[in-house]
């Protein structure tokens, strides 16, 4: 069993949005600080967006007041919405769970972001 499945990548023009989602169990999503990570082409994997069991959110200076980490659990998922995409935003998106009570630290298997002009 898989224990993060994301979905919701896709190809967006610029100023567009998408949202990506994150399913895990309810203990994952309780007991761990749950994040968005993304590779870019050629680039280093980079830190997105953060949110700490105590519901803190961080953010890429990069991705501040246009990206929302949040979760949801009626459906046990974590959402990434994304909001007046960029080109540079174009990347491999990763969810993570870390720091878990118990459990090691888990990635998804990705999912491509494509922000055209």
């Amino acid at each position: 069993q898989v224990p993060l499945v994301e979905s919701g990548g896709g190809s967006v023009q610029a100023g567009g949005s998408l949202k990506l989602s994150c399913t895990a169990s309810d203990y994952i999503l309780t007991t761990c600080r749950m994040g968005w990570y993304r590779q870019g082409p050629g680039k280093e994997r980079e830190k997105v967006a953060l949110l700490t069991i105590y519901l803190d959110e961080i953010y890429h200076d990069s991705v501040k007041g246009r990206f929302a980490i949040f979760k949801n659990h009626t459906d046990n998922t974590l959402y990434l919405q994304m909001n007046s995409l960029k080109i540079e935003d174009t990347a491999v998106y990763y969810c993570a769970a870390e720091r878990c009570e118990r459990l090691d630290d888990m990635w998804g298997q990705g999912t491509q972001v494509t922000v055209s002009s």
